[in-house]
């Protein structure tokens, strides 16, 4: 049975499933017209109707308001494995493990008072993208030299990222599209997050 026929509402439905496939992501008004196709006044009534019975919530940054899920909402699971089963499978995951592999350890004790945090996402051959986020202090460029370390291990370049761990929390505080998507991107190879900082939205094996 066609989704808008369950929801009562072909524009509902879509925008069901825009923030149900992408619960750590959130949108605007205009960006959300063009995503699911819609005219700007059927998505600004169903948008009210939603965050009115507590299924999406929305908060102001930059004088654009954003709209994202609400994982807290008793129906958001049955949302999510409605709209994207294999993220459903991967919340209900009970632990991420988020200490590296131990061939790190070596690797990491030179810069661990500078290192905050470390993802390293397992890419395909030519897929683009970020491929290691590090969190942390790089005022003396310790962090950015101990980058090329990393390339060196991995035997290849790498993309990478490095975030001050006040600007990273920021980020993610405002959802910034850029950093969720770096973590929502690819597949986690290593973690390392003592602090328990990182919001990856994928498991380690």
């Amino acid at each position: 049975m066609p989704t808008e026929k369950l929801f009562g509402s072909k524009t509902r439905a879509k925008l069901l499933d825009l923030f149900f496939a992408n619960t750590n992501k959130s949108f605007y008004v205009r960006e959300i017209t063009r995503l699911i196709e819609e005219q700007i006044n059927s998505v600004r009534r169903e948008l009210m109707n939603l965050e009115g019975i507590g299924v999406i919530r929305s908060e102001t940054f930059d004088n654009k308001i954003y709209y994202a899920a609400n994982m807290k909402h008793q129906f958001a699971h049955a949302f999510q494995e409605m709209f994207a089963p294999h993220k459903a499978a991967v919340a209900k995951t009970p632990e991420i493990k988020r200490q590296p592999s131990s061939s790190w350890d070596d690797y990491i004790r030179p810069v661990s008072r500078y290192l905050r945090a470390m993802v390293l996402f397992n890419r395909a051959p030519g897929q683009e993208g970020v491929d290691l986020l590090l969190i942390g202090d790089d005022k003396t460029k310790k962090l950015t030299r101990w980058a090329e370390v990393v390339e060196k291990k991995q035997g290849r370049p790498l993309n990478y990222v490095i975030l001050e761990r006040d600007d990273y929390l920021y980020r993610i505080s405002v959802k910034d599209r850029f950093v969720m998507g770096v973590l929502e991107d690819a597949e986690v190879g290593e973690l390392y997050d003592p602090e328990e900082i990182v919001k990856v939205g994928v498991v380690t094996e």
